[in-house]
């Protein structure tokens, strides 16, 4: 009987390195997952078993429930962070997004991992006001009442104090000219330690709203937090050499050279951008998910991020080092968190949280971002070398040997033979199954 271990310990005693994870069964994975990370006989059983989250349970999570939908739950191997292993739960449907992360984490591994850094979490609340003919005036009776601002937030959230939390702070902006007359806007700058922080700001600007119109004269209309999570940035950096890099077709320094000039597309044209940043959110989505958290919430200040320079450009940067190396680096807003909401309630979120053996909010994030990076140095490296739909349709033709009726063995069969031809096709491989089944 597998003994159960704390989050704590079985995240530093990871080893993500299982070798031949993508060639053993789902049973097989299991198996190694359950040893690797020290998980125990119930979590084996959880992950076992379909409909880990009961219905009793999901209609007490949302409304009007008639069931549930399952999604995929994978395992990301080989990723080393800050010289630590970590194992990454990653729900998604799409193919290759789980072993394009694992194999640029296996890369990245040989070259000493992933680096990792992130601010404090704080969150920003929005407190809106109207009816005012002097918005810079009232920008100033705000300012001069903070202390009393902030003490009132705080006031409203004696939990999050009592762990080193609270609101830090608060920020006056005005736009003195709309289409509404003048708006002037209150920021609380709310430090939520390991939530998201969405109800507890929410519920401080509401508390402070009557102080804003005591002092202002205006109307408080909308009190509500932001996702531009701009002050909650994780960071994540990788540095490649040209020989981890190389492949039998191609060069390492090829390999670098494509790299810079796909990054370069993506940098200067927001056509561009938009798909390399989804294939960004392609690595980051997954684990957000899989971690119950809001992924909406991570999409929405990713792309404001992404803009804030008045131009749609890349979330990541990438760049040749002095010594020749290919150096990725990604920083942006991830507001996640591992109280409240679906990361309490929801089974699999819980025992995902387990597997990664994160101990706080902001290492949740660093790891997330790390898994984005991946992605994104998956995707510019099939775009720089053999294309994105060689290795991607080669995973994909398991989906279309199942869509055409194959079953069991047959699966592996018609999908080697869909990649093979570079022909992935229903009708194909509804004719090789029909080959098969009169053999």
């Amino acid at each position: 009987m597998s003994k159960a271990v704390s989050a704590t310990e079985a995240g530093r005693n990871v080893n993500s390195r299982i070798e031949n994870y993508r060639n053993m069964t789902p049973v097989q994975r299991l198996e190694a997952l359950v040893q690797a990370a020290g998980l125990s006989d119930a979590d084996r059983a959880l992950l076992a078993a379909p409909g880990a989250l009961p219905v009793e349970r999901a209609n007490g999570m949302i409304e009007n429930v008639i069931g549930t939908f399952e999604l995929p739950f994978a395992i990301a191997t080989n990723f080393q962070i800050n010289g630590r292993d970590y194992l990454i739960p990653m729900a998604v449907e799409e193919p290759s997004i789980v072993a394009a992360a694992a194999y640029m984490a296996r890369i990245a591994r040989s070259c000493g991992g992933f680096e990792t850094s992130s601010t404090m979490p704080i969150m920003r609340a929005q407190v809106q006001v109207i009816g005012l003919s002097d918005p810079h005036g009232a920008r100033l009776q705000i300012l001069a009442v903070r202390d009393e601002i902030i003490a009132a937030a705080n006031a409203r959230d004696k939990v999050l104090i009592s762990l080193g939390g609270g609101c830090r702070d608060i920020e006056v902006h005005v736009f003195p000219q709309t289409p509404r007359g003048p708006i002037v806007v209150l920021h609380l700058l709310v430090d939520v330690r390991d939530a998201m922080g969405a109800n507890t700001v929410n519920t401080m600007a509401e508390t402070v709203a009557p102080i804003v119109e005591r002092v202002t004269g205006g109307q408080v209309r909308l009190r509500i937090l932001s996702n531009l999570a701009d002050r909650r940035l994780a960071r994540a950096r990788v540095s490649l050499t040209e020989e981890a890099l190389a492949t039998k077709d191609f060069s390492g320094r090829r390999i670098i050279d494509g790299i810079l000039d796909a990054y370069t597309f993506a940098a200067v044209d927001p056509y561009r951008a938009a798909t390399h940043n989804k294939g960004i959110m392609n690595g980051i989505d997954p684990v957000v998910v899989a971690t119950g958290n809001d992924w909406r919430a991570i999409e929405a200040g990713a792309h404001a991020w992404a803009a804030r320079s008045g131009h749609y450009t890349s979330l990541t940067t990438w760049e040749l080092s002095n010594d020749g190396r290919l150096v990725g680096t990604l920083e942006m807003p991830m507001a996640l968190g591992l109280v409240g909401g679906a990361t309490k309630t929801h089974p699999l979120a819980q025992l995902a949280l387990r597997i990664l053996g994160v101990t706080t909010a902001q290492e949740l994030a660093e790891v997330t971002v790390t898994v984005g990076l991946a992605q994104n140095m998956a995707a510019l490296r099939a775009l720089a070398t053999e294309g994105i739909q060689r290795g991607h349709m080669a995973l994909h033709a398991r989906n279309i040997a199942i869509v055409a009726g194959a079953v069991g063995e047959e699966i592996d069969k018609v999908a080697a033979e869909l990649a093979a031809s570079h022909d992935v096709r229903t009708d194909r491989a509804a004719e090789i199954i029909t080959r098969l089944r009169k053999a």
